[in-house]
C-alpha cells in the first residue's frame, strides 16, 4: 500500500523506516497537507498526516476525487478533522490515542522547573563568566497547590511525577479518575482551581467547550503571580488575554509548547525569515515566558509508538480490519 507521509521531517522517516511494517510504501512530502497541496497525494492509497496539517471539508472531498479512503493521524489530537465529512464521505480516519504519555507529562514539568528556577536565564548568564544569583530566586514546589485540567493519560502521568515533588493536587476532568483520588488529588469545579492553585496546567482535548477555556475572565478569577503551563492545544488559551494577564502580574510564568497560530511557525527553521505574527512576538518579549516549538511528544520512545501504532492502523485499513484506534470506519 502507498502512503503519502505530509509534513515529514527526517525523524519522521526514520521512525518509519525503524519501525513500520515493510509492506507499507512511505512516500515523504515536506510540505503541509492543504486545498493546495492534496494533489501530492495522487496514486496513493492512504495519507498519512500530524497535527498541523488541514482536514477540512474541501480538503476531503478533493482527497476522496483521488480515490483516498484512508487517513492515519500520526497524533492524538483531531480537532483539525472535519468528522461529519469523513463520514459522508467514508474516509476512514484513524489516530495513535496514545503515545508515550510520559514524554508530554515529563516536558511538561521540565518547563515548570525551568521558569520557576530560571535555569534558561542561568545558562546564558554562567556562559558569560556571570555568576550572580540576583533575579535567579525561585520556589520550591514541595507543599504548592497544582491544578490539573484533564486527567487522562498525559495529565494522569502529570500528577504521578509531580506528587513525588510534594505537591497537592486540584484536578479537574469530566471523567474522573479513581488513581488521581488514590495518589491523594481532589476533584473540584474549575472555579475552585482557578482559585486555589499556585500553577495550572491544561491536559485536555480541543473541544468547542474547551476553545479559550483560558480567557481574561478565568484568567481574573486565578492567584496573583500564577504559573500556567499548555502542553496541550494552543487553541485552549485566549493569547491576547494571556499576554493581558502577563502585562499586569497576573500571571507570573508563562511556558507553552503549543500555540494557537502555531502551523505557519512550529516544526521549520525560520531562523532567516521575518515572522510577522505580532501577538507570538509579542509573547517571546517577556523575560518570564518560556515556549518550545511542540516539542512534548518528541521523544525516543513516542516516535517507535506512534510509528509502530500508525503502521497497525494502515495495515488494518488494507486488510479490512479495525485496531480500535478509528474515528471514522
Amino acid at each position: 500500500m502507498k502512503v503519502a507521509v505530509y509534513s515529514a521531517k527526517q525523524y519522521d522517516q526514520d521512525g518509519f523506516s525503524r519501525w513500520a511494517d515493510t509492506s507499507l510504501q512511505f512516500q515523504y512530502l515536506d510540505t503541509r497537507l492543504t486545498a493546495d497541496s492534496v494533489k501530492l497525494a495522487a496514486g496513493c492509497h492512504a495519507i498519512c498526516v500530524f497535527v498541523n496539517d488541514e482536514l477540512n471539508e474541501q480538503v476531503l472531498r478533493q482527497l476522496s476525487e483521488l480515490g483516498i479512503e484512508m487517513v492515519a493521524l500520526r497524533c492524538a489530537g483531531f480537532n483539525n478533522v472535519d468528522i461529519a465529512a469523513a463520514k459522508e464521505l467514508g474516509i476512514r480516519i484513524a489516530r495513535v490515542p496514545a503515545y508515550s504519555p510520559e514524554a508530554v507529562a515529563e516536558h511538561t514539568v521540565g518547563m515548570i522547573l525551568c521558569l520557576n528556577r530560571k535555569l534558561h536565564k542561568a545558562y546564558n548568564r554562567v556562559r558569560d563568566d556571570n555568576f550572580a544569583l540576583d533575579g535567579l530566586l525561585g520556589f520550591n514546589l514541595f507543599g504548592k497547590t497544582v491544578g490539573l485540567i484533564g486527567t487522562g493519560r498525559i495529565g494522569l502521568a502529570t500528577a504521578r511525577i509531580l506528587r513525588g515533588f510534594g505537591c497537592e493536587l486540584l484536578c479537574h476532568d469530566t471523567t474522573p479518575s479513581n488513581t488521581i483520588l488514590e495518589l491523594g488529588g481532589r476533584y473540584v469545579p474549575l472555579a475552585d482551581l482557578y482559585a486555589q492553585s499556585d500553577i495550572i496546567s491544561l491536559h485536555c482535548p480541543l473541544t468547542p467547550d474547551t476553545r479559550h477555556m483560558i480567557n481574561h475572565y478565568s484568567i481574573g478569577s486565578m492567584k496573583d503571580g500564577v504559573m500556567l503551563i499548555n502542553t496541550s492545544r494552543g487553541a485552549l488559551i485566549d493569547t491576547k488575554a494571556v499576554i493581558s494577564g502577563l502585562k499586569n502580574r497576573k500571571i507570573g510564568y508563562l511556558g507553552l509548547d503549543v500555540y494557537e497560530q502555531e502551523a505557519d511557525l512550529f516544526f521549520e527553521n525560520l531562523s532567516d525569515q521575518m515572522i510577522d505574527d505580532d501577538i507570538f512576538q509579542r509573547l517571546l518579549t517577556f523575560p518570564n515566558v518560556l515556549i518550545t516549538g511542540h516539542q512534548a511528544f518528541f521523544t525516543k520512545e513516542a516516535l517507535q509508538e506512534i510509528s509502530q501504532i500508525t503502521s497497525d492502523n494502515l495495515l488494518a485499513f488494507a486488510s479490512n480490519t479495525e485496531t480500535g484506534n478509528e474515528l471514522v470506519n
